[in-house]
C-alpha cells in the first residue's frame, strides 16, 4: 500500500484498520465505557466515523488538532484517545458552550487538551496557525461553511473532516453541505466518506472489514456515517492569489 497517497482513500482506511487492530479495538472498549459512565452524554459520532477519524489521527501523528464544536465531548474524547496513543500532540476544542469540559476523561485531557468557550467566527484566530489536522461538527448551516471556506481553509495546510455532510445521498440545500460539496467540487478536492447512504460500497466493504477483524462490536448505535474527509494544501503563492488549492500528500 502507498502510505503517501495524494488523498484519503477506501484502499488506506482498510490498511489503517489493519494496522491498528488492537489499538482501535482498546480505543472502543475504553469509549465505551466513557459513555456508559456518562449516559445522558449526546454522542455525535457514529462507530464507523468515529473510527476513520481515530485511525486518521493514528496514521498522521498531527501535532495539532483543533476541533469546531464538540457538544458533550464525544468526538474530543475519540480525538484525545487517538493522541495519547500516538505519545504526541495537542487539540484545542472551540465551542459556544462548555458541556465537554464536564464528560471528557482528565487523564486524556492534562496535558493535551486546550477548550474554548465562543464563537470560533470571532475568537482570536491564532488556533489557526499551524494546525495540522480540522475536525468541523458544529453551525451546519450554509452562512457559516461559506465563512470557513473563505476564511480558514486558505490559511492552513491540513487534513479536514467535516460531519453531517451525508445523511442523504445528497446534501439538503442551503445547509453546510451543500456549500462544502460545491467547494470541493470547484476546487476539484477529492475526498473520502464512508456514509451509508452515499458510499454504499465503501461502507459494507469496511463493515465486512470490521468483522473479519473482530472490531465491529456496538459503541454507538448511529449507523449514517455522514463525514467526509479531505487533505488541502496551499502553497504561499496560492494564498496570496487566492488560488483554488494544491492537493498534497496524506502522511
Amino acid at each position: 500500500m502507498e502510505r503517501t497517497a495524494n488523498q484519503v482513500t477506501l484502499d488506506l482506511v482498510c490498511s489503517l484498520y489493519r494496522e491498528h487492530t488492537e489499538a482501535l479495538r482498546a480505543a472502543k472498549d475504553a469509549q465505551r465505557a466513557h459513555r456508559r459512565a456518562h449516559p445522558t452524554m449526546k454522542t455525535q459520532l457514529d462507530d464507523v466515523e468515529a473510527e476513520i477519524t481515530y485511525l486518521l489521527l493514528r496514521q498522521l501523528r498531527p501535532e495539532k488538532v483543533v476541533e469546531i464544536g464538540s457538544l458533550h465531548g464525544w468526538s474530543t474524547s475519540w480525538i484525545l484517545r487517538a493522541l495519547a496513543d500516538n505519545g504526541s500532540g495537542g487539540l484545542t476544542t472551540i465551542d459556544l458552550i462548555g458541556n465537554a469540559t464536564k464528560t471528557v476523561p482528565h487523564a486524556l485531557a492534562k496535558g493535551r487538551w486546550e477548550f474554548r468557550q465562543g464563537d470560533a467566527r470571532t475568537l482570536a484566530a491564532d488556533w489557526l496557525s499551524d494546525v495540522d489536522y480540522l475536525f468541523i461538527d458544529a453551525d451546519h448551516g450554509a452562512r457559516f461553511a461559506r465563512w470557513y471556506l473563505a476564511d480558514v481553509f486558505p490559511k492552513i495546510d491540513a487534513a479536514v473532516s467535516v460531519h453531517d455532510v451525508f445523511h442523504r445521498g445528497t446534501p439538503l440545500p442551503f445547509t453546510e453541505g451543500t456549500e462544502v460539496v460545491r467547494w470541493l467540487g470547484k476546487t476539484q478536492t477529492p475526498y473520502f466518506t464512508a456514509a451509508r447512504a452515499r458510499a454504499k460500497h465503501a461502507y459494507a466493504r469496511l463493515n465486512e472489514l470490521r468483522r473479519g477483524l473482530g472490531v465491529d462490536s456496538i459503541v454507538h448505535t448511529g449507523r449514517d456515517n455522514p463525514m467526509i474527509y479531505f487533505r488541502i494544501h496551499r502553497s504561499v503563492d496560492a494564498r496570496l492569489t487566492a488560488g483554488g488549492p494544491e492537493v498534497a500528500p496524506f502522511r
